[in-house]
């Protein structure tokens, strides 16, 4: 059975070389002489990175999507490469996306996936994940908030555009993300959730899609 939570929603205040060696110089004949020399110090060459969290679980019939974020000092095209890749998903070597729309045929844990990235010279990747596919869930939560209309300093909030509902089965990490494109709606039903702790939260974003701070959170177990 599903049970309505309460949500406060405050809007965001801000919305609105080398290096050079010495040299020596022999002495006069007959003395020992010490050759002339130069030391040259290469730079280290940069390195990508690559980092972010995958979501390790989807129900069956749901959209799974994670896209890594990396950096690349060198400015080399980077390519993408992953090992152990879900039967049911299939992976953008060009920006990294692995993604698909697991079945129940395909309920099941898919272990030691590994997402790396390479700039010609140097590859870096992700510790190895799993992705857990569960079977089709029936527990829901309603979820009702209070519609922010002013900013934090006072002045009035005019260009609204709607919320992002934030959930999942850990409170430091709610990685599923609900958007709801409509100011006007102020109550939601999460559903599709598997027998556990669920906690959420919302934002409001505006037009220029700027997110308010984010609301309390709150939880609900499902049996």
């Amino acid at each position: 059975m599903s049970r309505q939570l309460i949500l406060g929603l405050f809007i965001a205040a801000t919305l609105s070389g080398c290096v050079d060696g010495g040299s020596g110089t022999g002495s006069a004949s007959g003395a020992t002489t010490v050759a002339t020399g130069t030391s040259t110090t290469s730079p280290v060459p940069a390195q990508p990175t690559i980092a972010g969290t995958p979501v390790t679980s989807v129900v069956g019939g749901n959209v799974y999507s994670f896209t890594p974020t990396t950096t690349n000092p060198s400015g080399a095209a980077l390519t993408f490469d992953v090992k152990n890749v879900p039967s049911w998903a299939t992976f953008n070597s060009a920006t990294g996306e692995l993604s698909g729309t697991p079945t129940a045929a395909d309920v099941g844990t898919y272990s030691s996936i590994t997402i790396g990235v390479s700039d010609g010279t140097t590859s870096v990747s992700l510790p190895a994940f799993q992705i857990e596919v569960t079977e089709m869930a029936n527990g829901s939560a309603t979820l009702t908030w209070v519609a922010p209309t002013e900013n934090t300093d006072g002045t009035p909030l005019t260009n609204l555009a709607g919320y992002r509902i934030y959930y999942g089965t850990n409170a430091t990490a709610m990685s599923q993300i609900v958007q709801i494109a409509n100011p006007g709606i102020v109550t939601y039903v999460v559903a599709n959730l598997w027998s556990g702790t669920w906690y959420f939260s919302v934002r409001a974003y505006t037009s220029a899609n700027v997110e308010s701070g984010v609301s309390a959170v709150v939880s609900k177990t499902i049996d």
